[in-house]
């Protein structure tokens, strides 16, 4: 750490924005491969706690990759400074007294596990959004499934890059169901994890 930084604080705390808020504040991290859902969820979820009241924010794998972490590739490396870069921006959400939803692969156990140090395990929910290589692969969403398998794409998870998946993850979200069923069980996972405590 550099010895000439000093932290700041400042008299409104995270408690006092989720007063105001009126909810808790914390991660929903949703993890699988490309094409697993991961983001339609996270879309889904978010709509249906905004319904609720619950102030929200996503962060999207694409989307964040076109802005702040856009100088970063597909290689081991960069992939975890990528999700490292998201841990930090997660927990300054949380800080603001926001739920927030995160939807990238993140495929090594260890950044995953990296980011629930980073925000604290009561602050990060883990969704495990579990479809099949096969099933990703047909829906091709985006077309990287087809590329790779010409060897137009590097790195790719599933193919060319392996995907860990997680041991125990606190939701796992089987992708084959409906979306509704799988925001339905989400929320029920997390709905206890709004309410401030008294």
């Amino acid at each position: 750490m550099n010895n000439d930084l000093t932290v700041h604080s400042y008299k409104i705390s995270r408690e006092d924005r989720r007063r105001m808020n009126g909810h808790n504040s914390f991660l929903v991290f949703f993890t699988g491969l490309s094409g697993s859902g991961k983001s339609t969820l996270c879309n889904a979820l978010e709509q249906l706690l905004h319904q609720k009241g619950i102030r929200t924010y996503v962060l999207d794998g694409d989307n964040i990759r076109l802005g702040i972490n856009k100088n970063l590739g597909f290689s081991p490396e960069d992939r975890t400074e990528n999700i490292r870069r998201i841990g930090e921006i997660s927990n300054l959400f949380i800080e603001a007294g926001i739920v927030i939803l995160a939807a990238f692969v993140a495929p090594y156990q260890r950044d995953r596990e990296n980011i629930r140090s980073l925000v604290g395990a009561d602050h990060f929910v883990e969704v495990f959004v579990n479809t099949p290589l096969e099933i990703c692969e047909a829906r091709d969403v985006k077309g990287l499934y087809a590329k790779a398998r010409k060897g137009e794409i590097t790195n790719m998870t599933g193919i060319s890059a392996p995907y860990e998946a997680p041991d125990s993850p606190d939701i796992e979200i089987d992708g084959e169901n409906s979306i509704e069923t799988g925001v339905n069980e989400i929320f029920k996972s997390i709905e206890h994890k709004l309410e401030l405590k008294a």
